[in-house]
């Protein structure tokens, strides 16, 4: 097969691969991490910091931790006083930012394993929640989301990060939409069309 056909060929099955992803939402498994280890140009960790406005003593909660890319940023933010909250379906990230965290010499944060259509804390107990390219990977976004307002404290945040090329972008017209009917008001984007956080409020 000539040079053209190969590179045409693989440029097919990567379309496809991404479009089946696309239509099929699941989470990134941990043997595939380089995905989420790569850097991630626009939703940086200065952007995320300007739009969450976190304070110390705050409690977060990430959910869909990935390899902590953010995640021990996040807990430096909040120290000494504030938490963490790790949330992930699969343990095997978890552990992977704990030991990064060990190595850092950060002791607020705190792994658990989940689903976020079924999160195990109480009514407005959350100062602000973080998702970073994560909202597309949830097969029941919608109901992930009502589970989000739920738990967030009257004036919290939701931060949502996403990148054009992931699979599962989601638009900041499908998410004003989705936060709405979850009872989520849009309150600030940052970035552009390539990507953006956006961080919405309960209602």
């Amino acid at each position: 097969m000539r040079p053209r056909h190969l590179l045409g060929a693989a440029a097919a099955a990567t379309l496809g691969a991404a479009l089946w992803w696309r239509k099929n939402p699941s989470a990134c498994p941990y043997g595939q991490r380089f995905w989420v280890e790569a850097p991630h140009p626009i939703i940086t960790r200065d952007r995320l910091r300007s739009v969450l406005r976190p304070q110390p003593g705050e409690r977060l909660l990430e959910i869909g931790v990935g390899t902590g890319y953010y995640s021990l940023d996040l807990a430096e933010w909040v120290a000494p006083d504030g938490t963490l909250e790790l949330f992930d379906l699969q343990q095997k990230f978890l552990d992977h930012v704990m030991r990064a965290a060990e190595e850092r010499g950060l002791s607020n944060l705190v792994p658990t394993q989940g689903d976020a259509t079924d999160l195990p804390h109480q009514d407005a107990s959350v100062d602000a929640i973080i998702l970073t390219a994560v909202l597309g990977e949830i097969p029941d976004a919608a109901a992930a989301l009502r589970e989000i307002r739920r738990v967030l404290r009257p004036g919290g945040r939701l931060i949502v990060g996403e990148l054009f090329g992931d699979p599962h972008f989601t638009t900041r017209s499908s998410l004003e939409r989705m936060g709405r009917d979850a009872g989520l008001q849009l309150a600030e984007t940052s970035g552009n069309w390539f990507g953006f956080f956006a961080r919405l409020t309960p209602q």
